[in-house]
């Protein structure tokens, strides 16, 4: 944390506001000296709680950063601190009591007093640290939230490439539906299938996450739709278990990699595209597998460097994923592994 001026400020400041608070008026005006005697033994006891009580601080929000462990990094603050108080003052006071026995025994109920009394500059210390933490995290969430709306608006506009308005599409995809003859079944489901889609994508808008298993039900959809043009040169796996299914993810984000892979990869007769969808092998599952053969359809063009990808990226950046997206690619395979939340 950068809080040198703070330190070099702050410090003198209370160092002086602490004399003033235990000193009487009258003696402070009868005799400047003991002023600034008192004012260096305050400084003395000021800066060592403070920089000792700001490593702690450090220590423990490294530790416990996030904000729903604000309760837990609090009360380990407040017993670690407390600890830390009580020994940095009596280390504190040998030699004062060498240097000034009278004013500074080295007795239980000497000691007890003065640890007492240091507890006041370690509370204003952890207070104003944990203040301006909280107060630039509440403002670091409001940046994110805006910049995780735009992030996820870009994701719909990118996964619904098209620039007309999404209920009037919606809207008229229901007018087509009634005009096909009831004979022809096969255009009926396919106009029905991408309604399904459009309907998904206005319900997923504004929201930061969804769960896994209406994201899957989508992209079950979307390649229905795929499957109608390239037939058996696509070949789809998809087995996620009710774990990973219960879990939440970005809306659009599994259907975005999927896209990602049809859009850059062959898909033919000789070289058929396999794309699967698994998660990871253990009872909480932490990462959903999007999975696909690599054979680019342009030689020149690398893999995941899509604007797919990097929009989820981003989006999982600004949603505060405990993991971050990676990406394998392996001979002849190209994974994404999705974190879930």
């Amino acid at each position: 944390m950068k809080d040198r001026r703070f330190r070099l400020i702050g410090i003198p400041a209370l160092s002086i506001l602490i004399v003033l608070l235990v000193t009487p008026l009258h003696r402070l005006l009868a005799s400047p000296a003991d002023f600034f005697i008192n004012w260096a033994i305050s400084l003395y006891f000021t800066a060592a709680l403070w920089l000792g009580n700001r490593a702690l601080w450090a220590w423990l929000l490294h530790r416990l950063p996030h904000v729903s462990q604000t309760a837990q990094r609090l009360w380990a603050l407040v017993v670690l601190s407390g600890l830390f108080t009580a020994a940095a003052t009596v280390v504190l006071q040998v030699p004062l009591h060498f240097l000034l026995p009278s004013y500074f025994p080295f007795s239980a109920p000497s000691l007890l007093g003065a640890i007492g009394f240091n507890l006041l500059p370690t509370l204003i210390v952890n207070t104003v640290y944990e203040s301006r933490y909280f107060f630039e995290q509440w403002k670091a969430n409001l940046l994110r939230a805006d910049q995780l709306a735009r992030a996820s608006t870009q994701a719909q506009l990118d996964a619904l490439q098209s620039q007309l308005d999404p209920h009037f599409l919606f809207n008229n995809l229901n007018t087509l539906s009634a005009l096909i003859e009831p004979g022809n079944a096969p255009a009926q489901q396919f106009v029905e299938q991408l309604a399904d889609m459009y309907r998904y994508a206005l319900l997923a808008q504004g929201q930061p996450t969804v769960p896994l298993a209406d994201e899957i039900a989508f992209v079950e959809t979307y390649l229905a739709l795929h499957k109608a043009r390239f037939r058996d040169n696509l070949v789809v796996e998809i087995c996620l278990p009710p774990a990973a299914l219960a879990r939440r993810v970005a809306p659009l984000s599994v259907q975005l990699l999927v896209e990602n892979a049809l859009k850059h990869n062959v898909a033919s007769r000789e070289h058929p595209l396999h794309l699967r969808l698994t998660a990871t092998p253990d009872g909480a599952p932490e990462f959903v597998f999007v999975e696909n053969t690599l054979r680019l359809r342009s030689a020149g063009l690398a893999p995941g460097t899509g604007t797919g990808l990097a929009n989820v990226q981003q989006r999982y950046q600004l949603l505060n994923a405990a993991h971050r997206v990676e990406i394998e690619q392996q001979e002849g395979t190209f994974v994404v592994k999705l974190p879930l939340l």
